[in-house]
């Protein structure tokens, strides 16, 4: 079943949990990669899909978030890009597969670690050809959608788009927004809705991923929302806020806690509903729950959020202003193109 057959099935898709916080708990070491465990360790990997798929995920995420040429090229494994993201594909599509209901695969697709032109050296096309050479690798797995993650700036997304689209799969994308309610190079929620829009091939979905605990992402959803109704937007919010406690990060969210997040993320305005750092799939079954149970509100305000889920940022309530200028600087683009 297709991405958009079963969206329009469901009316609101559950993504799954945590990757890296869930594997670091099987003993993968901090500064590891964990894509080498495709290989190493896949069923290490399936286990994991198949506890999301249990817990009533509706989209799983490859393990393949590092999987480009730069960010694998730190472990020496700049070479082994295609090789380790089909690997990705095969163990999570054979999970997939399992099921007696339908469960969606997503090649997930995280940023380079490189700043791009013309702050930085690495030039879009470099981006491009990056982001191309890991899709090729997904679509050979067998995913169904690709799923862009954790973006930052303008210049990422549009190579990361450019080159996921070139395989022909729907593509997902979604950008983490953590400093202050911007992303860390200072886009808001807002800018980022128009921007996506105006991209040559704009993606069937936009969202907000990682970030600093669920109630900044939800009002994350708010501004996104707001600014393009018509978007079918992601809500993929870290399970609360990491901790040291005895000597390991843990993550604050409660199971009960990611329930009433689903809640206001889907009043606010999210059709793909799921979890990110912190997420386990205990979580994940209270977020199945909450997210069959629930009964359509009000769109939420701000103070609805805090009340549910904890402070936000003064940015992300609107206390400043949108960069109008970013935004135009988009529009530009598309006319020239």
């Amino acid at each position: 079943m297709s991405f958009q057959d079963l969206l329009a099935e469901r009316g609101c898709l559950l993504a799954d949990g945590a990757t890296g916080t869930n594997f670091f708990k099987c003993g993968l070491g901090a500064g590891d990669p964990p894509e080498l465990w495709n290989i190493d360790h896949p069923e290490r990997v399936a286990e994991l899909h198949r506890s999301f798929v249990e817990a009533g995920s509706d989209i799983i995420l490859t393990n393949s978030f590092g999987g480009n040429a730069y960010r694998l090229k730190l472990h020496n494994a700049q070479d082994r890009v295609f090789e380790l993201n089909k690997a990705a594909a095969q163990i999570a599509r054979a999970e997939a597969d399992m099921g007696e209901r339908p469960v969606l695969v997503a090649g997930s697709m995280g940023p380079t670690g490189e700043i791009f032109e013309p702050v930085g050296t690495l030039s879009h096309e470099g981006g491009v050809a990056a982001f191309v050479a890991q899709a090729e690798g997904l679509k050979a797995g067998g995913v169904d959608l690709l799923w862009i993650e954790t973006i930052s700036s303008e210049e990422e997304l549009r190579a990361a788009v450019e080159g996921a689209s070139s395989v022909g799969l729907p593509v997902v994308t979604t950008m983490s927004f953590d400093t202050n309610g911007r992303t860390m190079m200072g886009i808001a929620p807002e800018e980022f809705a128009n921007l996506a829009a105006s991209l040559p091939q704009p993606p069937v979905a936009i969202g907000a991923n990682c970030g600093t605990g669920a109630s900044e992402l939800v009002a994350t959803v708010l501004g996104i929302s707001g600014a393009d109704p018509n978007a079918i937007v992601v809500a993929k919010a870290n399970a609360g806020i990491p901790e040291f406690v005895e000597g390991e990060i843990q993550y604050s969210g409660t199971p009960d806690l990611m329930a009433d997040y689903v809640r206001l993320a889907r009043d606010a305005g999210a059709r793909i509903i799921g979890g990110c750092c912190g997420t386990t799939p205990e979580h994940l079954v209270a977020m199945r729950a909450a997210l069959e149970a629930h009964v359509p509100g009000a769109r939420p305000t701000i103070s609805d959020i805090e009340g549910g889920l904890g402070a936000v940022s003064a940015l992300a309530k609107g206390e400043g202003p949108v960069r109008a200028e970013r935004v135009e600087s988009g529009r530009r683009r598309r006319r020239r193109r």
